[in-house]
């Protein structure tokens, strides 16, 4: 450890990120709510059940199509407190200045906070900024925490997945990712490509409302689905498998990833969820999704099965299946 250096891919969220976070992280702070590595905490003070997230946004570009570093950093803690199955109420902000940064370029970025949190229905009543010497910073880095109500009758926990379930996901993959590369490398691609970037509190508040009973929600942002899906598969102690054909991928986003050599399951996604529900509720939550603006091409993707546990699987389409390993490398670093 004495030789040992930060590399871009630890901050991956793949299998360095969660080696890092296991050495150094968990042991320095262990107790049973950071235990259950869920995307937010659950703590109950005085009988008032919340949930209570943080996340920090160093995106490059600062401004792509779709969204920018304002409304990422709303909407990637909005939708964290939502796949612990809560109503986000309330948020921080908190800015780091690079000197020389144009100050049209922070409004901009403000203003982009203020709608996406009247969207979200959350409010922004406390924050932090400071400045930093020039080249001490990339032009502006953002920090967000927010606090949020349980729903009633909810509890969302890996623990609660088993073989037989369903595995539903929200819509298209890998637009965030890509619009993001298209930005940094100055690419034109169709205009159908945008970051996903969506606020997805409503979405979930429908679903829980209407299907208390969901077992798992995540968010599949840093490395992608077939990420999130490992973690679950290790917590929840079951085999995952995805069926390829099923799987929702812009052609021109699988195109993309062809020719650069992506794989579209490891990338990024900012406006996405994946549900784990009990084939009897499947239709019903698939339906409420549907019904949604941020929902209409979900699908049911895979199925929770016995074995083998810990690992994912896709079922290709020529009938074999592939192994998912969680992601170990860094397809496009600071994505979000």
């Amino acid at each position: 450890m004495k030789d040992e250096r930060i590399l871009l891919a630890h901050g991956s969220g793949g299998k360095l990120s969660h080696d890092l976070v296991a050495r150094i992280m968990m042991p320095a702070f262990a107790n049973d709510i950071l235990a259950e590595l869920g995307d937010g905490a659950r703590i109950d003070i005085q009988g008032t059940k919340l949930a209570f997230t943080t996340d920090s946004y160093v995106v490059k570009p600062l401004f792509f199509a779709g969204g920018d570093i304002g409304k990422l950093a709303v909407c990637g803690t909005v939708n964290d407190l939502a796949m612990t199955g809560a109503l986000p109420r309330y948020l921080s902000a908190g800015f780091i200045i690079e000197e020389g940064f144009p100050v049209a370029d922070l409004t901009r970025v403000v203003q982009s906070m203020r709608a996406a949190a009247a969207e979200a229905g959350v409010l922004i009543v406390t924050g932090d900024t400071k400045v930093v010497e020039k080249g001490a910073a990339d032009g502006i880095y953002i920090n967000t925490a927010g606090v949020g109500e349980m729903l009633p009758g909810v509890h969302i926990s890996p623990h609660k997945v088993r073989p037989g379930q369903e595995i539903i996901l929200s819509g298209f993959i890998g637009d965030h990712a890509i619009a993001i590369m298209a930005g940094r490398h100055g690419l034109t691609l169709p205009q159908t490509v945008l970051s996903d970037c969506a606020p997805l509190g409503g979405l979930v508040r429908e679903m829980l409302t209407a299907v208390p009973s969901v077992a798992m929600l995540r968010d599949p942002t840093r490395g992608g689905v077939a990420t999130t899906l490992n973690e679950i598969a290790a917590q929840a102690g079951v085999g995952i498998v995805v069926d390829e054909e099923a799987l929702p991928i812009r052609p021109e986003v699988s195109a993309v990833c062809e020719i650069l050599g992506f794989d579209p399951l490891y990338l990024a996604n900012e406006g996405k969820l994946l549900a784990f529900v009990d084939p009897g509720d499947s239709e019903k939550v698939l339906a409420i999704i549907r019904g949604h603006r941020y929902g209409k091409d979900a699908r049911v993707i895979g199925q929770v099965t016995a074995t083998p546990a810990g690992r994912v699987g896709l079922r290709t389409m020529i009938g074999g299946v592939r192994l998912l390993e969680m992601m170990t490398g860094d397809q496009l670093p600071r994505i979000c």
